[in-house]
């Protein structure tokens, strides 16, 4: 009866969505305000009903009831609780599903939060913001239906892709769909101010809270799915440049080009075009993410493998939807006209050059991802894109934003001196390019990664405190006097500058791991001892057993391993080789001693023929601080986010843009 349920609420919502695509959209073109009301309770109607599909399929995970195919096909009663929850969205449909209610939750969201906004303009949204959700809704009940039933369900389950049985996999496809799926707001925003044909200040204040929370969240997605491929693959990355990594990296680029060009709106009323049509690429590239993972036309170790048709499917929801916004773009995007005037320099022309280097990035980074399928489909010919083309072809541009950044920040609107702009900043630059020639000169070897990463992080993080000093009078007044300046400085400005600080933190754990990481692959036997040389010290390290053990679901063979360091204990280790009993797939799990400095990881393979054990080990300089610097952007984010200006400042405007006639 649960399924039932779940699938007649699909249903209702398909319906309550539909009526919310047309009705409100026709009263703000006639201007009928009892029509434009209905677009609230009608999006809290359809958030309602997909909660309670939601709530269904995931108490038949919860209760193991197998007679739903998509639980028979994608749990076990062995599961640990945790994973049979999670087990609700491991699967092609309850993704979908999920992802159809965080659509809805978004649209409740603006109907709830939005009570500032002009009642055309809201109506709009909610209408556009419904009409995704009529594509989605469709997909799910005519090709993905989660709900259908066995004639004769099995006494179990098939069980879950054991590298889905993980605490990382568990939250990273909600905070991932949070993010892909909240820029869904930002595109409806841009339909609208295109329909009505007016795009201001106010709308920019709007449209940014939306885009930054839709940021902030594919920044934790994307740093939980790289920890988790970090330590649950084996393989000691945390980034290969997979087509799917790649789909959500690309929105978070356009998101971010979408949140800087927002404020110069904002600011100075200009670049109004390219902010509309940056919020209809970067949710254009959710749903390009979407067809990548689900169409079945590459393979990935975490896309879902489905038949053609569906990804046909999702084929023509991209065509109507970026082909229907791109058209619309090209119709009415000449009536929004600029009104902010600036000079070569000035702070519009560094956000605009911020810009150009995030979006092309995001270009580099798409046609490496598409390049293997157009040169099969065109050419006949298999061709493989890997990570010396991406590092090679992206690397470039985050080195030119890196510099571009901390100066930027401090430049005045509409027209600055570059002189003036750069006296704070001469100092930082200085300690940036002796902490990069400083490393130089001590490491071995004549690699550049981390020099030049060093003094790009230096340059990022101490350019942004000193923009923060520099705010508050930091050495000109009293010490207390500038912390309450600090305490009372816009929330959005301070959490830029953490933001820039985070991005500062990986960029130097990207480069360390990668110029000084250690490696050592051999094939040890119990009682073994071996030596891997780190950055700043070597670390011994004893075989001391292999063991046989049972998980709740899984048998494993675990290595015990200790390791000192100059004759003093650093950690006992025990990486496994698991076998999950219901699917027999084996698994990798990493050992890994995380410090500040560095990781030591370990991990054990197979038993060789002539015996001893594959035993993989490395020592991983300053990885913590990629992620570290992950959570510092979302942090930032948030701060961002919680600043008194988004919640109220919009409603000052209000009387003005209802007093004027729509066009």
């Amino acid at each position: 009866m649960t399924a039932e349920l779940g699938h007649f609420s699909l249903i209702l919502a398909f319906a309550v969505a539909i009526v919310q695509m047309i009705v409100p959209m026709v009263g703000a073109t006639k201007g009928w305000q009892n029509w434009m009301d209905m677009a609230a309770p009608a999006a809290m109607a359809q958030f309602l009903l997909t909660s309670l599909a939601f709530g269904a399929l995931v108490y038949g995970f919860a209760t193991s009831d197998f007679s739903i195919r998509l639980v028979a096909e994608n749990s076990h009663s062995a599961k640990p609780m945790l994973y049979k929850l999670t087990g609700t969205w491991g699967n092609h449909e309850g993704s979908m599903l999920l992802w159809v209610f965080i659509l809805t939750l978004f649209g409740a969201m603006v109907a709830l939060f939005g009570r500032n906004l002009p009642d055309r303009l809201k109506a709009r949204v909610l209408s556009v913001q419904s009409a995704v959700a009529v594509a989605f809704f469709a997909f799910l009940l005519f090709t993905s239906n989660p709900f259908l039933r066995l004639v004769n369900p099995p006494m179990d389950g098939q069980g879950l892709n054991p590298l889905l049985q993980d605490p990382g996999l568990a939250f990273h496809p909600p905070f991932l769909y949070l993010g892909y799926v909240g820029l869904s707001v930002s595109f409806s925003f841009a339909v609208a101010a295109l329909i009505e044909g007016r795009v201001d200040a106010a709308w920019a204040r709007w449209v940014r809270p939306w885009t930054l929370a839709a940021w902030m969240f594919l920044t934790i997605g994307i740093a939980l799915g790289s920890w988790w491929a970090y330590y649950e693959l084996g393989w000691g990355g945390w980034w290969f440049w997979d087509p799917v990594e790649n789909a959500s990296f690309m929105p978070w680029l356009i998101a971010a080009a979408l949140l800087h060009s927002a404020i110069v709106v904002e600011k100075r009323e200009s670049l109004k075009t390219w902010t509309i049509l940056l919020a209809i690429i970067a949710f254009s590239f959710s749903l390009i993410g979407t067809f990548i993972v689900r169409s079945g036309v590459i393979t990935s170790v975490h896309a879902f493998a489905n038949d053609p048709e569906r990804g046909v499917f999702i084929l023509a929801i991209l065509a109507i939807t970026i082909g229907g916004s791109l058209s619309l773009f090209a119709m009415r995007a000449g009536n929004l006209g600029a009104k902010g005037v600036f000079s070569l320099v000035s702070r519009e022309s560094a956000l605009v050059l911020n810009n150009i280097l995030l979006v092309v990035a995001a270009l580099v980074v798409f046609v490496g991802t598409v390049w293997p399928l157009v040169s099969e489909m065109t050419f006949g010919r298999k061709l493989s894109v890997g990570e010396p083309f991406f590092d090679t072809a992206f690397t470039p541009f985050m080195v030119a934003l890196a510099m571009v950044l901390p100066l930027g920040a401090v430049l005045p609107w509409k027209r600055a001196s570059l002189g003036r702009a750069m006296r704070p900043l001469w100092g930082v630059l200085a300690v940036s390019v002796a902490l990069g020639s400083l490393v130089m000169v001590l490491q071995t070897g004549t690699r550049m990664m981390a020099p030049v990463g060093l003094a790009l992080a230096s340059w990022l993080v101490l350019g942004s405190l000193a923009d923060l000093a520099g705010r508050v009078r930091l050495r000109k007044l009293p010490f207390s006097e500038s912390m309450h300046r600090l305490r009372h400085l816009p929330r959005a400005d301070v959490g830029k500058s953490v933001a820039h600080i985070g991005l500062g933190l990986t960029i130097f754990g990207i480069s360390a791991i990668t110029a000084w990481q250690s490696e050592d692959i051999r094939i040890a036997r119990p009682g073994d001892s071996f030596q891997i040389a780190g950055a700043v010290s070597s670390y011994d390290i004893h075989f001391d057993a292999v063991n046989e053990v049972e998980g709740p679901n899984y048998s494993a063979t675990r290595g015990d391993f200790t390791v000192t360091s100059n004759g003093k204990m650093v950690a006992t280790l025990h990486p496994e080789k698991r076998v999950y009993t219901v699917s027999r797939m084996p698994t990798t799990e990493a050992a890994i001693d995380i410090g500040p400095t560095r990781d030591v990881y370990l991990v054990i393979g197979d038993a060789q023929d002539g015996g001893g054990y594959a035993v993989r080990s490395y020592v991983k300089p300053f990885a913590v601080w990629i992620w570290f610097g992950a959570i510092v952007m979302a942090l930032g984010g948030l701060l961002s986010l919680s600043d008194r200006r988004y919640r109220v400042a919009a409603g000052a405007r209000r009387r003005q843009h209802q007093t004027q006639p729509a066009e």
